[in-house]
């Protein structure tokens, strides 16, 4: 299995966290992450922004349409992950 660059895991960053990958995928990607502390960094960043963004827009028709596609559908599929 060959190993992700820093920049293939920011580009697959927002389906991981949506968990729109595969098994295998998602291997790779925890396997940098526990080698590459730079990109651990970076996905706690990811995560809290994530958070913040969904706390201060509680539906879908609150979200500016500026935020990228792929925030928008990290931020919903974790308000279903924990069942709002």
């Amino acid at each position: 299995m060959r190993t992700l660059t820093c920049r293939e895991l920011v580009e697959l960053l927002a389906d991981y966290l949506a968990g729109d990958l595969g098994s295998d995928e998602r291997g790779r990607i925890e396997g940098h992450l526990a080698g590459c502390v730079e990109c651990l960094a970076y996905l706690l960043s990811y995560r809290a922004t994530v958070r913040t963004v969904r706390q201060a827009y509680q539906s879908e028709d609150e979200m500016p349409s500026l935020l990228p596609a792929a925030l928008v559908r990290a931020i919903i599929a974790a308000r279903r992950a924990r069942g709002g």
